[in-house]
């Protein structure tokens, strides 16, 4: 055998029992929060007739969120007669959409899915925080996380048609939740104008057809929209929640959210500039990683589970552009991403701080990391003379030509 089939052989066994492990033994323990309930009650009342939105916002309990159309698009959950067995359904469901994920993100690498790439990618998955939690508080990111690799996919593809399934793909996450709305911006500067318009044409319409449907529609615009609009100082990585929850004056605060931006936009000038038609799928997935992590920085709600939309970011490591090889780009993920829990009982205001902190400082060494990687890549280059015109053959390797791991 060879070190690739080695690998492979080793990894499937851990892959497929961390899958497991997480569908079926933690979901069916549950955990301190349970974020089906609450959508299982509304869909159950939408069947019924009976209002949504009026929830007692004030409480710290998971609360329907879901603007009308997100609720159309869940309704077929409210027919399972119990909510065990939607939760199962709906876990299962979830289960499918991540592991249908890394095999669409392999394929996107150019790796073979009877490589050790795929088994790799999925023991990655599993243990992390954001995978485990998803599934474990039944939430719909791991079907969030499919709409978004399907995005790329579609936009990456050399049909012009397919940038109609790109925006449809987008726009049924943005149905249920905004968190993939900055990735608007990259069909936006690429001209993939089809992309665009149904990605606002999807969620537009069904919300339009629910509207009426739902007993209380304007209650949501009253009540629960302000509260999803709002901040909140628990379940909150953002700058301004974890801020807000340590009493950090305000004007330290928006300091830090502008210069998360001015790093952002810096990275994204640098992007666009030179990798955008040299390496469309490093130029998109690098972007994307910016976007969405500049997007849980400063506005106003990011939890620790989103970091599941960044996995399409850190597989570019496999490419030669990637700006994510070099050991503070991982240290800044295992902040996101690490199942650790770092509370001390004999020191529980540091286990706590760290605790609570070790989202946001991931997050934020990530964006750091990305935009030093490429200014100093850029002052190198500058120095010398290997731009011309904005277009360096030399400071970029040229397009990659894949080789699958394994056969």
């Amino acid at each position: 055998m060879t070190t690739a089939e080695v690998l492979r052989t080793a990894l499937w066994p851990i892959a497929i029992m961390s899958i497991i492990h997480r569908s079926w033994v933690l979901t069916s323990n549950g955990y301190i929060t349970d974020d089906w309930a609450p959508v299982y009650r509304a869909v159950r009342n939408f069947r019924a007739g009976l209002d949504l939105y009026n929830e007692h916002l004030d409480y710290v309990d998971p609360h329907y969120l879901y603007p009308p159309g997100g609720t159309l698009l869940m309704a077929p959950f409210g027919y399972i007669d119990t909510i065990y067995a939607s939760h199962n359904w709906f876990v299962a469901f979830n289960t499918i959409a991540l592991i249908a994920s890394a095999c669409l993100l392999v394929r996107m690498f150019g790796f073979s899915l009877t490589s050790a790439a795929l088994p790799a990618l999925l023991a990655a998955m599993f243990v992390t925080e954001s995978v485990t939690n998803t599934l474990v508080f039944t939430n719909i990111n791991g079907c969030i996380l499919l709409a978004e690799v399907l995005f790329f996919r579609w936009l990456l593809s050399d049909r012009v048609n397919d940038q109609w399934l790109a925006g449809a793909a987008i726009g049924l996450s943005l149905v249920v939740k905004p968190v993939l709305g900055v990735l608007l911006l990259i069909p936006l500067l690429n001209r993939q104008w089809r992309a665009l318009a149904a990605a606002f044409a999807v969620p537009a319409v069904f919300n339009a057809v629910a509207w009426p449907l739902v007993s209380d529609s304007a209650s949501f615009v009253k009540n629960t929209l302000p509260y999803i609009l709002g901040t909140r100082d628990y379940f909150n990585s953002s700058v301004l929640g974890n801020g807000t929850y340590y009493g950090l004056p305000m004007w330290l605060i928006i300091v830090l959210r502008l210069l998360f931006v001015a790093l952002a936009a810096v990275s994204l000038w640098l992007l666009y500039r030179y990798y955008r038609t040299r390496d469309p799928l490093f130029w998109m997935l690098t972007s994307a990683g910016v976007l969405l992590t500049t997007s849980w920085l400063v506005l106003s709600l990011a939890q620790g589970y989103y970091s599941m939309m960044l996995f399409p970011f850190l597989m570019t490591v496999v490419l030669p552009n990637s700006v994510l090889r070099n050991w503070p780009a991982w240290l800044a993920t295992y902040g996101f991403m690490t199942m650790d829990r770092w509370l001390m009982w004999r020191w529980p205001t540091t286990g706590r701080f760290l605790e609570y902190m070790k989202i946001t400082y991931g997050w934020s060494l990530l964006l750091i990391v990305v935009s030093c990687v490429l200014y100093f890549r850029y002052l190198d280059a500058k120095a010398d003379g290997r731009l011309d015109d904005g277009i360096d053959p030399t400071w970029m390797p040229a397009p990659r030509q894949h080789a699958s791991v394994g056969g």
